[in-house]
């Protein structure tokens, strides 16, 4: 053998050792940084830098105190909230934010992202496929409103399609025979299958398995 062919078969060795290296360590790192990046937002949200060096809460410049503050700080607001005297003045509180020029688009915006994640009012839990583009082409994508009549549309409802690694997506008001529930996988499943450009594998849930 040649030291010419060694050389490159030496060479094509490297490379694959270090795509699979890459393969195996960047998911991990960019999970890593994400929760890192997290943590250190959430952590300076307290302003630490303008107590003094003698002051005797200085305790709250070591990391990790003020992410630990922020979180008690959350728990503890929800736990006020379930109250009923804490929750009429929360409510009542929401509602002049709701009704304030300008900051009721901001705020009732982001309250909405929130509600359809987390809140009680979920909305990313009905899978269903999509028919948009062609008569043979289905989009991935979740019933956000099961009826659109505000809109003067009768039989139609609006789909939220997810964009393939992005957080961002678009909403289709199509007609009701366009869409296809999805019953037997879950709507993480179909979020990660959708946002992951259908790299991502597909479990039945175990509660679909059963009824079919």
């Amino acid at each position: 053998m040649s030291p010419k062919l060694r050389f490159r078969l030496l060479l094509s060795r490297i490379l694959r050792y270090f795509f699979q290296g890459l393969l195996i360590l960047a998911p991990i790192g960019i999970t890593a940084f994400t929760l890192y990046w997290g943590f250190i937002t959430i952590d300076n949200l307290l302003p630490r830098d303008i107590l003094p060096v003698d002051h005797p809460m200085n305790f709250l410049k070591y990391k990790g105190v003020g992410f630990a503050i922020v979180l008690i700080i959350i728990s503890f607001v929800g736990y006020l909230s379930s109250s009923f005297i804490v929750g009429r003045l929360i409510d009542m509180f929401d509602h002049i934010l709701e009704r304030t020029p300008f900051i009721k688009y901001i705020y009732s915006s982001v309250k909405d992202v929130f509600d359809a994640f987390v809140g009680e009012k979920k909305k990313f839990d009905h899978p269903v496929l999509v028919n948009v583009y062609g008569e043979d082409v289905w989009e991935m994508g979740f019933i956000t409103q099961e009826n659109v009549r505000s809109l003067g549309l009768e039989g139609y409802l609006a789909v939220y399609v997810p964009h393939a690694y992005a957080i961002t997506g678009k909403v289709f008001i199509v007609r009701q025979e366009k869409v296809r529930p999805l019953t037997n996988i879950s709507a993480g499943e179909a979020m990660k299958f959708a946002v992951s450009g259908g790299v991502t594998n597909i479990t039945e849930t175990q509660t679909a398995q059963t009824a079919k």
